[in-house]
């Protein structure tokens, strides 16, 4: 088990461009006793409603949405390159079909009702303030729409509240 400090988020000096948008995070949730988690490369950390928050992004087939719609909370966690590999697995492959996580290699631990992993080098939980399905004609720039969503299959964007924020020592 790796140590972990707790730190605020302002204290979070890495770049969220790099955390989410290169090296990735783990999403995590639990439902009826079970937890599943998905790789995701879309989001972002910010002030919102006076609460520092985190925003997440899902696709409505990816398993992990129900256990995110049914849990209050979720966690969000970074591995680093060396656990790339795992990243990729767990993104690609469904959680209906096998059980992941352990395939994964992945130690499941809890802070309180939320499921994290505790491989990871940072670790962030969160309780759901907000959630809203993107509607295409909200889309200003239409060719996102185009671009991203040729299938229509549009993300449920949740607005999370960060709890706590651990970083391994």
């Amino acid at each position: 088990m790796k140590e972990k400090k707790m730190i605020l988020p302002a204290e979070l000096l890495e770049s969220p461009f790099t955390l989410i948008g290169k090296e990735w995070m783990l999403v995590a949730a639990e439902k009826d006793g079970k937890v599943n988690a998905m790789t995701a490369a879309w989001g972002g950390l910010g002030v919102l409603w006076g609460k520092n928050v985190a925003f997440v992004f899902i696709r409505p087939q990816r398993y992990t949405k129900e256990f995110v719609d049914a849990a209050d909370t979720m966690s969000l966690t970074f591995f680093g390159e060396s656990y790339r590999n795992m990243m990729n697995y767990m993104g690609k492959v469904s959680g209906r079909d096998e059980d992941k996580v352990e395939k994964a290699g992945l130690t499941v631990a809890y802070e309180g009702e939320t499921p994290y992993f505790e491989e990871a080098r940072l670790t962030m939980i969160g309780r759901k303030l907000y959630a809203q399905e993107l509607k295409p004609e909200c889309f200003v720039d239409g060719d996102s729409t185009d671009k991203w969503y040729p299938e229509k299959d549009f993300h449920t964007m949740y607005v999370i509240e960060l709890e706590k924020i651990w970083m391994a020592e």
